[in-house]
């Protein structure tokens, strides 16, 4: 009779969420973090002695996830998260979806292709403005990365004195962060010339070099091709503009409480993904150079990046990471009536829900502190070779 094969038993064992009442912390070959009980820690051992190959099936909840952009040290806790285990210790398996799209973000909430999506503040007033019946329930960002840059010799010092010159746009989204800080010194897009540059360092870069363009409107991974490139570049962008619910968030209303308990636990995992990441930026160096070589091929301004990431970007407003400030969405709604992104004021509490704030702030930074010891423990090689 023809035996099943058996797949030989590597060492890790998949427990249901529903058993996991006692946690021991342990670490796979690969360095991610898993949580077991103590009992079943035991029978793990007991299992890998006696080599019967025994695993338990965990149960995964799949859900289909867009953020600004997937491939980049900008969103380090996605990757810290699952690299230290945190979506796996919730039951999740996330499909990220590939941000590289021309088709609006919203429109993956309405058909159903993505569960939760983020929007900037532009795109989320937008959408609330053409009634689209969506939920903000958790701000990653109240510091904008979009910015209007110039080379560091330009002559260019302030917004002002882009009157009569050409902005770059990275893309045709950035046309809203160049509206909004031209309207800061009371100009607007008729003022300047725009072209849209693309997204490769290179060809940003050359933009510079050939004086094709004064600035580029973009993001902080623009930023960091361009210096990648070779090219020093200063940020212009008034602190006015700059702060401002950046990336936030947003959920279906008709599928909110269907996907609570998921989005709970996926909230928890990002959130500890990116306090981890800031508790020892060394480690999310590595982890990041690994996941997105590209921005890490000098050492030293990948760091810069990971820098104003964790401690500028992602930097928590709130005691409690992803807590959602009414006064913020408040005060950028104006600038974005005043240059025809949106057609009146809207009354925030519409289109703000911080119920989920609590699930995804359940941890504690001791838990965290041991999962980064623990990584880097059984991660030396990696961890050295980002050392500076």
């Amino acid at each position: 009779m023809n035996q099943p094969i058996r797949k030989a038993f590597d060492g890790v064992i998949k427990v249901p969420r529903t058993v996991q009442n006692a946690p021991f912390r342990g670490v796979t070959k690969g360095g991610a973090i898993m949580n077991f009980t103590n009992r079943i820690g035991a029978a793990a051992v007991t299992c890998f002695a006696v080599g019967t190959g025994a695993a338990w099936a965990q149960e995964m909840d799949t859900l289909n996830v867009l953020i600004a952009n997937e491939r980049s040290t900008t969103f380090y806790g996605m990757h810290v998260a699952t690299e230290l285990g945190y979506f796996e210790d919730e039951g999740l398996e996330i499909n990220w979806l590939a941000s590289a799209t021309t088709i609006p973000y919203v429109a993956f909430l309405s058909n159903g292709q993505a569960d939760l999506v983020m929007f900037d503040s532009a795109q989320t007033m937008q959408a609330v403005d053409s009634g689209q019946p969506f939920t903000i329930i958790y701000e990653d960002m109240q510091f904008a990365p979009e910015a209007l840059y110039v080379a560091a010799e330009s002559d260019v010092q302030e917004i002002a004195d882009l009157k009569g010159r050409t902005i770059g746009l990275v893309s045709d989204r950035d046309l809203a962060i160049a509206r909004v800080a031209l309207e800061s010194a009371g100009l607007t897009l008729d003022d300047v010339s725009t072209a849209v540059v693309g997204e490769g360092g290179p060809t940003l870069a050359n933009a510079f070099r050939r004086n094709t363009v004064d600035a580029v409107a973009g993001g902080a991974t623009e930023l960091n091709t361009i210096q990648s490139a070779g090219i020093e570049i200063r940020n212009i962008t008034p602190p006015e503009v700059s702060e401002n619910p950046a990336n936030s968030f947003a959920i279906w209303n008709d599928r909110k409480e269907e996907l609570r308990d998921p989005v709970e636990r996926f909230l928890r995992a990002w959130s500890k993904g990116m306090e981890a990441g800031r508790l020892d930026i060394q480690m999310t160096a590595a982890i990041m150079s690994d996941a997105v070589p590209e921005q890490w091929q000098d050492l030293d301004v990948g760091y810069e990046l990971a820098n104003l990431s964790a401690y500028t970007l992602h930097e928590p407003m709130s005691e409690q990471r992803g807590a959602l400030h009414p006064h913020l969405w408040e005060r950028v709604q104006p600038s974005l009536l005043s240059v025809g992104e949106i057609s009146q004021l809207h009354d925030v509490s519409t289109f703000l829900d911080d119920s989920f704030i609590a699930a995804a702030n359940d941890y504690t930074m001791e838990e965290l502190e041991a999962d980064v010891a623990a990584w880097i423990e059984a991660n030396g090689d990696r961890y050295a070779a980002v050392a500076r």
